[in-house]
């Protein structure tokens, strides 16, 4: 086995290690920790990508002395590996932008409390990634509700404390629907390990009896990681929590503790139930209308919306039921456009979040629109990172975006039962998204009666919008590496 099959392993205790030190050393020092902790984790998933490009396959590493089904093993492939390293490069990057707003809205004593909090996500991100066995699955899910929760928290006003009890009270729900069906599967097949439930449910369908019992566990299931990564008609908590947050909560949020609940369903609908066991049961009939639905009411809902931060994060809702519809379609296709989309998502929401963060701060900290005029003058930097990430986000060729809405429109021809309806919804949403999106870029760029002030940027938030604007620049001119790296990936999987 190679080295580089240590390093999911290495990645989730150094993550958890830094959690532990970052509560005893003070803000700044643990920033500090974060961030280097954080490097050292892409730079070791980046060396696992790297491998496993050049030498395609897929990675079971034991940990302990105890084999299957008893102990516990990380499985991995290029697809894994790909979403870890999108993950840490996300975090990082939007840690460096949102340094400042950390450090004013989050009270000085617990600064580094907001850091163990952020170690945790890391973690519980990239075990929910690299993991095969599904009770560690539920643990990882649990430590990210709570530190999630809490990083939504940590600016400590009313807003966000209503903010976190609608977060957690859903959260719960959705962890109490997947702990369920991960008894359920248990008490059925006597395995936790992802292939080993796989081969006694292959073993069950055959025989037909437990079709009914099966059906019931998936629902469950798929209902849970749907509440937990705001599908509609689940998504009520999200506007509050993300427009509420200090911006690089609200980037990281969006950006990646949504992505790992998907990541982990697209794993257990490949590894744990198969696709022909999901496909013929329906329950991606019902993914399908509710990412449809999310699609279209999540871009109503955000035309309606006059606080930045809120708008974007409706955006989300109809992001997710783009993700969704792609699941739904139950095709190679299908996953592979809603894998993408998760990653062009990441790359492109935490941008418009810290562009949001800049924007508003150059409006004297003001998020409805009407209070924001002049403010692209006064932060150039932010305003441009705004204009990508709306162009991205609506689809304009050459912006990441296209490439995702593109991928999802062939996806949606492979399946001719869901292909006309998915393409109508696609094109309605995609008009939706371009006239909130205009709005509020002529919002902030619309003359203010007040002396136009330039606004001062700290150093960290031009770096790390500057690394942002390079990177979805990048993605959306050369996203076709990361098809293929995809592509080859899902034989993996």
């Amino acid at each position: 086995m190679p080295f580089v099959a240590n390093f999911p392993l290495f990645c989730i205790i150094i993550t958890l290690a830094g959690s532990v030190a970052s509560s005893v050393l003070n803000g700044k020092n643990a920033f500090r920790l974060n961030i280097l902790i954080i490097t050292a984790c892409l730079v070791m998933n980046l060396s696992l990508l790297a491998y496993l490009v050049t030498n395609p396959q897929q990675i079971t590493y034991m940990m302990g002395h105890f084999p299957a089904p008893w102990g516990n093993e990380t499985r991995f492939g290029p697809v894994e590996a790909l979403i870890a390293s999108v993950f840490c490069f996300i975090m990082l990057v939007s840690l460096i932008a949102g340094k400042t707003d950390i450090f004013e809205d989050v009270k000085p004593e617990k600064l580094n409390i907001f850091y163990v909090m952020i170690n945790l996500l890391m973690s519980s991100l990239l075990a929910l990634v690299y993991t095969n066995d599904l009770f560690t699955a539920y643990v990882f899910v649990e430590i990210n509700t709570l530190s999630a929760c809490a990083v939504v928290m940590a600016k400590e006003n009313g807003k966000t404390i209503s903010a976190t009890i609608r977060y957690l009270i859903m959260s719960l729900l959705g962890s109490g629907l997947l702990l369920l069906s991960v008894i359920l599967l248990y008490d059925l097949t006597g395995h936790l390990l992802m292939e080993n439930i796989q081969q006694v449910m292959v073993q069950l369908m055959a025989i037909g009896d437990y079709r009914l019992p099966i059906t019931i566990i998936i629902g469950l299931l798929t209902v849970g990681l749907a509440m937990k990564s705001a599908l509609f008609p689940f998504h009520t908590w999200l506007s509050h929590a993300h427009g509420s947050a200090t911006t690089a909560s609200s980037a990281i949020l969006s950006g990646l503790v949504l992505k790992g609940y998907i990541i982990l369903l697209i794993k257990v609908y490949y590894r744990v139930l198969g696709l022909e066991i999901v496909s013929g049961l329906k329950v991606l009939n019902i993914l399908f209308v509710f990412g449809l639905l999310g699609m279209i009411i999540g871009s109503i809902d955000a035309i309606s919306e006059s606080h930045i931060k809120r708008m974007i994060a409706f955006s989300s809702v109809a992001q997710m039921g783009y993700i969704y519809v792609g699941i739904s379609l139950g095709t190679p296709a299908g996953y592979l456009a809603a894998i993408f989309h998760i990653i062009v998502h990441a790359f492109t929401k935490p941008m418009l979040f810290s562009a949001a963060g800049g924007l508003a701060s150059a409006a004297d900290h003001k998020y409805y629109l009407d209070q924001m005029k002049g403010s692209a003058y006064r932060n150039p930097v932010a305003a441009v990172a705004f204009i990508l990430g709306s162009l991205s986000m609506i689809g304009i060729p050459f912006f990441a975006g296209f490439g995702a809405k593109y991928y999802l429109s062939m996806a949606a021809m492979t399946n001719p039962d869901k292909m006309w309806i998915a393409l109508l919804a696609l094109a309605v949403s995609t008009v939706l998204n371009a006239a909130y999106y205009v709005r509020a870029i002529r919002a902030v760029f619309e003359k203010s009666d007040e002396p136009l002030e330039k606004h001062k940027n700290s150093k960290s938030y031009n770096i790390g919008m500057g690394i942002f604007i390079v990177a979805n620049m990048a993605l959306g001119l050369f996203y076709q590496k990361i098809v293929d790296i995809i592509a080859l990936g899902l034989n993996y999987l």
